[in-house]
């Protein structure tokens, strides 16, 4: 019989690590799809990846659940793997991730605009995951624009160069990922033109 464990975490209230950043402050929903005890390390692992960063401008859904062997996204309700992770930095780059989502599905309007002057930009991008990019072109171009807003997130939260090792060990999305490493400026440049730069959950405007 499938359970469902319902855990309500406020990060402010179990203390941090030594040595660790700023913790969230908002109450996040984790919860678990079978109630396994795999999902409950996955549970476990995301309470401290909570505890341990400032994840509080990410967080444009407050309701999470883990799942035992599952591809991580964003809808309907953000979902992350249990299974296989290889550290708290990987998790909290795929949160992060799945949360962008989220965000830059509030600015359908700047999202349109940046993905029209991504085709032009990158005329040649990859139409599907066997040549380096997302599910279909416009996914990846709409990934250009995630997976740089991941990048530039983690490498705030952790330092760089853990941003960028946990990047280099993924095996999805390689021609995207390439291009977040190597050319981020232009990338940059344009999320920031289309004003998609800043994600705040916290300020309401978003």
């Amino acid at each position: 019989m499938r359970n469902a464990v319902l855990v309500a975490v406020t990060a402010l209230l179990v203390p941090a690590p030594r040595g660790a950043c700023a913790q969230a402050t908002i109450p996040i929903e984790i919860r678990t799809a079978n109630g396994t005890a795999v999902e409950r390390r996955g549970q476990e692992q995301l309470e401290r990846v909570l505890r341990t960063w400032d994840v509080d401008r990410w967080l444009f859904t407050r309701t999470v659940r883990i799942a035992g062997r599952v591809i991580p996204h964003s809808h309907p309700v953000l979902t992350l793997s249990a299974a296989d992770v290889p550290s708290d930095t990987a998790q909290l780059a795929t949160f992060i991730h799945e949360q962008l989502h989220w965000f830059v599905n509030t600015k359908p309007a700047a999202r349109d605009s940046a993905v029209a002057e991504l085709t032009r930009m990158f005329p040649d991008a990859p139409d599907g995951p066997r040549a380096g990019g997302a599910r279909d072109l416009h996914s990846t171009y709409v990934h250009l624009i995630i997976c740089q807003l991941e990048y530039d997130a983690v490498r705030d939260l952790a330092g760089d160069e853990a941003a960028r090792r946990v990047i280099r060990a993924y095996s999805h999305y390689p021609w995207i990922y390439r291009e977040v490493l190597e050319r981020p400026e232009p990338l940059r440049r344009l999320i920031r033109q289309h004003g998609l730069d800043n994600p705040d959950a916290r300020r309401r405007s978003d």
